[in-house]
């Protein structure tokens, strides 16, 4: 059960900045559909509902997405079903019910680096930018691997390119938090390869990524390329799975991503 002392609505970043920084205990509240499950005593509770961050806009270049726009809204979104060949609206929409997808926010997710993330794992196999409002424009890997400060995420810019992108997850049921979840892109022959729920937070296989781009694709390039991704990269159990049927299924999960990518025009 989480109890919460006193409950803020700020009118602008700076003031939500500066309630965030007044106590130790006081947190940010995103879709709270995690944070609810938890047992915290919380002072203030600061809601961005009244910051207008809830948007998804594209330019020439980049698509940009607002902190609080929902799992929901990421599904349904014409911009992000037509960009990126759908990868973030496909992520998501498998995600428990539809209930649930209208509670959960991007920027909480991506903010608390949730290891059972679909979303951080495809935010991953792209050109991503988090923009903080106090330690400005960082990669989101350098976000993901630094260590926690507390801050306010208020967007994400994704660069738009050619990439094709795929992904997929593997699920005990339906309506479960995935066992692992697989994202690819591929860019002018450059290949990217991440991997998330393994059951820690998303990461990139840099060893596979690079060998697939240095080389031309055959039965031989891709089985090693999908053991390189099980070396490289560290898996662990958990009552969902163990560690060796995660380091299998992900062999089997960017096998398949690599020769369904190769056949797109």
């Amino acid at each position: 059960m989480i109890t919460i002392k006193d409950y803020a609505i700020p009118t602008n970043l700076e003031e939500a900045y500066e309630t965030l920084q007044n106590r130790r205990n006081n947190v940010i509240l995103g879709g709270c559909s995690f944070l609810r499950m938890g047992s915290k005593n919380i002072n203030t509770a600061i809601d961005l509902s009244k910051l207008n961050l809830d948007f998804i806009s594209e330019t020439d270049n980049t698509v940009e997405i607002g902190a609080m726009a929902t799992f929901r809204s990421l599904e349904t979104s014409p911009i992000l079903q037509n960009n990126f060949n759908g990868i973030l609206s496909k992520c998501v929409k498998d995600i428990v019910g539809i209930q649930f997808r209208n509670n959960v926010t991007l920027g909480a997710t991506v903010y608390s680096k949730y290891g059972f993330s679909d979303l951080i794992t495809a935010l991953l196999c792209l050109d991503v930018k988090v923009c903080l409002h106090k330690g400005g424009i960082i990669p989101l890997d350098t976000f993901l691997e630094n260590k926690y400060e507390k801050d306010i995420l208020t967007k994400i810019i994704i660069s738009k390119d050619s990439s094709k992108c795929y992904f997929a997850s593997m699920r005990n049921s339906h309506s479960d938090y995935a066992i692992l979840n697989v994202a690819l892109s591929n860019r002018d022959g450059q290949w990217k390869i991440s991997v998330g729920a393994r059951p820690m937070k998303a990461q990139i296989a840099n060893n596979a990524s690079s060998y697939l781009s240095e080389n031309e694709l055959n039965d031989y390039t891709i089985e090693y390329a999908c053991e390189l991704s099980s070396q490289e990269l560290v898996f662990g159990s958990n009552l969902r799975a163990s560690k060796k049927f995660r380091q299998e299924i992900c062999k089997v999960l960017i096998n398949r991503g690599i020769r369904e990518v190769m056949t797109w025009k």
